[in-house]
């Protein structure tokens, strides 16, 4: 065997390898909760911001009650019944918790959302045991060619490398994606939150959390995109080839882009499923 073939045999195992090691990392990424990511870091400032914001929603807060009152009151003599004071007292006080509390809230709602994520994930296990490799008898078969044949599966081997690293950062800029997203919401959340406080501008504060529950509800999605792969992939090679005729012979050549095309429509399959997670689960949840 030349130089050549043991080249093109670790360019497509490295390629698999590297795509195989991108899953492992959205596995583990999609378990972790945003103060984990990063050992915490980015999470101290998102804190810091959420606090200074939550001055501001005060101020909101009285804003869009005041608003509320007088939108919903003639004269300021209908606010002597005990029941429209009580109403609007209500929903002050329930608002100025919600902002108070928004960390821990939200907070809250990530961790139901990520207790099904966590559900999902052990009735599959360890998916980081799973790994992409060439097939042995595409490696035998790339072993037996001579130069000339070789020049094809060069080139075959180096698209189909350059493919798979594409649709690996892809993925992980995906999955990175939806940390930065949950970490927008939750800096910017006491700015919303404080709508509640009148009837008119509730709809911003429920689009918030609808939002929110959707963003954390993508790691769910993804976890199931991620499953579905696996099983893809745990099914083996076979049937990625024609039947066997010896009077015919399948080339080395063949070999190699029929599973490589087999594997990156697996592959683009599953990253259309993870960058489609948003929607999915607004269709799903009707958020």
């Amino acid at each position: 065997m030349n130089d050549n073939n043991n080249w093109i045999i670790e360019q497509l195992n490295s390629a698999l390898g590297t795509w195989s090691g991108n899953l492992a990392e959205v596995w583990a990424l999609v378990s972790q909760s945003p103060q984990e990511f990063k050992g915490g870091t980015i999470w101290s400032v998102i804190v810091d911001i959420h606090s200074a914001l939550q001055g501001i929603a005060y101020g909101l807060l009285i804003l869009f009650f005041a608003f509320s009152v007088f939108r919903h009151t003639v004269n300021l003599q209908e606010l002597r019944r005990p029941e429209a004071a009580l109403r609007f007292f209500i929903r002050f006080v329930l608002t100025k918790t919600l902002i108070t509390y928004s960390m821990d809230f939200l907070s809250a709602i990530f961790s139901i959302c990520n207790g099904i994520v966590q559900t999902v994930a052990m009735s599959m296990g360890d998916i980081t045991e799973v790994n992409a490799t060439l097939p042995d008898e595409i490696q035998k078969a790339i072993q037996g060619v001579n130069f000339l044949e070789s020049i094809p599966l060069w080139i075959v081997s180096l698209l189909s490398s350059i493919i798979i690293l594409l649709l690996s950062i892809m993925l992980i800029l995906t999955v990175y994606g939806r940390f930065f997203k949950l970490f927008l919401y939750t800096a910017f959340a006491p700015i919303p939150l404080s709508a509640f406080a009148g009837e008119a501008t509730s709809h911003t504060g429920k689009a918030f959390l609808k939002s929110y529950i959707g963003v954390c509800l993508e790691g769910a999605v993804i976890v199931l995109a991620c499953i579905i792969y696996t099983a893809f992939l745990q099914s083996g090679a076979s049937g990625f080839l024609p039947p066997p005729d010896p009077e015919k012979p399948v080339s080395a050549v063949i070999m190699v882009w029929l599973y490589m095309t087999e594997a990156g429509f697996n592959m683009i399959i599953f990253m259309a499923l993870v960058k489609g997670a948003d929607r999915v689960v607004k269709e799903m949840m009707a958020l």
